[in-house]
């Protein structure tokens, strides 16, 4: 048994208190109980015949094959078996070497060596994996894929499960993406990698600048969506507004019934097994949600700002382990803003439980950080960024110290750009990365601007830099400026020596006089580096155009 507190509080229980909560709590979990259930968006389907692929050595393989062979159609594997065995049977069976198992329900495609060169490929609707390493190794497995190890009971339940998986199924799709906001990468450049390093569906893949999400694999964890930090991955089921408005409204009831000091607890199927068995504290509100992974920072302030004095999120052994690093990270960024905002006492906790009388121990130091005199009346928009703006603000306004910036840990998805300006040539190539319009162009003058409202620190400005010249400075800012463009570099513009027009910047002429001085195929012609495009077509169509080039630059030496 494992447990594990972060930040918790130790107070002493107040029965007759406890007793009003626990009034209060039975309010909100009435008001949660009115708010229907959304309708999927959208769902994927999933069409079975039954087609059953049983992988495993002779000895675990064959008897349960004998038993979903009475039912299904079966195929075996063995992975331990040399091809001498000819006894008769009602399956075919195979003996497998270097096998490859990928797909879902419906559409498991595997691939094995046999006895001769080529190998051998099939289409399954279901997969039984017995063996020793499940060959779909990820946390989250498959619809309609079971390996359930050694256990004969494990065993037991797979089977009957496999029998009832025939036929046409669905689920939702519980993402939305907007391409337009990935901050993935630009120009064959790296950016943000958080959603593809954290699925354990391993749902998520790179697409060039994009990424690419099978909706198949998809289990709905809504992990990426919570390390996103554009909000170009959205959880769509149920959609953030949803959630905001099942967590609000339960804070009101609860508050409104005389409640005091509410913690939000957020668990998943997992996690309400455990509740069962505990005696939660009354000022404890549980909230059912899919999947414990599925909220974060925007979620959690928003919480905040409507009055809760803590948000406990209970994980259990199921979830993949990188869902919890991932918790912790955004739990420092929410502890950080708030004691940054002068909020005395712990706001945020990552309970990690496996039994019930540890989770009985640990809700007694549940939160109990200081809230904001006034609560908040907005409701969680479509768009994260727009939450977290509308959770910051209130926060700020009814912090106890009013500060113009935070210092946030690296990976944070607020922040600043250093940029050095004795480096930075003006290219504006970072202005052409950056996927959140934070980085602009002067326009019609050289300057490099900046909007830190916009910015999300992926990095793709500081990757794609020739000069090196752009460091990641992440922080909260509560300046006005940081909603209006800022100049963080600029300098004089550059003036073709043939028609006087501006057309690129000093260091940048500078710097390509530098690069292309020994070139060939500008030898003796170093000049037309000084022209716009134009004038160094026309100066290469003309003979004489030296000489004009000369006669340019007398005049502007006589003006």
């Amino acid at each position: 048994m494992n447990i594990r507190l972060i930040e918790g509080q130790g107070v002493a229980l107040d029965p007759v208190q406890d007793d009003r909560d626990r009034v209060a709590r039975n309010a909100a979990l009435a008001a949660l109980a009115d708010i229907p259930a959304p309708d999927p968006l959208d769902t994927v389907g999933y069409k079975s015949a039954g087609h059953t692929l049983v992988i495993g050595t002779r000895a675990d393989a064959l008897p349960w094959a004998e038993r979903l062979a009475a039912a299904l159609p079966v195929t075996v594997l063995l992975l331990d078996d040399d091809g001498s065995d000819k006894a008769l049977r009602l399956y075919p069976v195979f003996a497998a070497r270097a096998l490859v198992v990928t797909g879902w329900l419906g559409a498991f495609d595997a691939t094995w060596q046999t006895g001769g060169s080529q190998p051998e490929h099939a289409r399954f609707d279901l997969v039984l994996d017995l063996g020793a390493a499940p060959q779909i190794a990820t946390h989250q497995r498959p619809h309609g894929y079971y390996a359930p190890g050694l256990d004969p009971a494990a065993r037991q339940a797979a089977v009957a499960e496999l029998v009832g998986m025939v036929g046409d199924f669905e689920k939702p799709t519980y993402f939305a993406y907007k391409e337009r906001l990935c901050a993935h990468g630009r120009n064959r450049r790296s950016g943000c990698n958080a959603c593809v390093e954290i699925c354990s569906a391993g749902a998520i893949s790179g697409a060039g600048d994009l990424i690419a999400v099978n909706p198949y694999l998809c289990a709905g964890c809504g992990a990426c969506t919570t390390v996103c930090p554009t909000g170009a991955l959205g959880y769509a089921y149920p959609g953030a507004a949803h959630t905001g408005m099942r967590i609000k409204a339960a804070l009101n009831a609860y508050t409104q019934a005389g409640g005091r000091e509410p913690v939000l607890l957020v668990h998943g199927l997992e996690g309400a097994a455990l509740l069962d068995a505990v005696d939660v504290p009354g000022r404890v509100l549980p909230l059912g949600v899919h999947h414990t992974a599925s909220t974060g920072i925007d979620i959690w302030l928003a919480a905040l700002a409507w009055g809760a004095a803590g948000i406990t999120v209970l994980m259990t052994d199921a979830e993949a382990p990188q869902y919890a690093a991932a918790l912790d990270e955004q739990m420092t960024i929410a502890r950080t803003i708030m004691t940054g905002l002068g909020y005395a006492g712990a706001h945020v906790q990552l309970l990690r439980a496996t039994a019930p009388d540890e989770l009985a121990r640990a809700l007694q130091n549940a939160p109990r950080g200081e809230v904001p005199a006034r609560r908040a009346g907005f409701n969680v928009a479509a768009d994260k960024r727009n939450t977290l703006d509308y959770a910051l603000e209130h926060l700020l306004r009814e912090a106890p110290q009013q500060v113009e910036e935070i210092a946030l840990p690296a990976g944070s998805p607020f922040g600043t750009l250093a940029v050095d300006a004795g480096k930075c040539s003006l290219c504006m190539a970072c202005v052409g990365a950056c996927p959140a319009s934070a980085l602009q162009d002067g326009q019609n003058a050289p300057q490099l601007r900046f909007i830190e409202k916009n910015c999300v620190q992926c990095g793709l400005c500081a990757d794609t830099c020739p000069e090196d010249a752009i460091r990641l400075v992440p922080r909260l800012s509560f300046r006005d400026t940081r909603k209006q463009p800022v100049v963080l570099n600029e300098t004089q513009p550059f003036h073709c020596i043939r028609c006087n027009k501006p057309f690129g910047t000093l260091r940048m002429v500078e710097s390509m006089l530098a690069r292309l001085a020994g070139h060939p195929a500008f030898a003796g012609h170093l000049d037309r580096m000084r022209m716009c495009g134009d004038c160094r077509v026309i100066d290469m169509m003309t003979p004489a155009g030296e000489q004009t080039i000369h006669q340019a630059q007398e005049l502007r030496r006589q003006r």
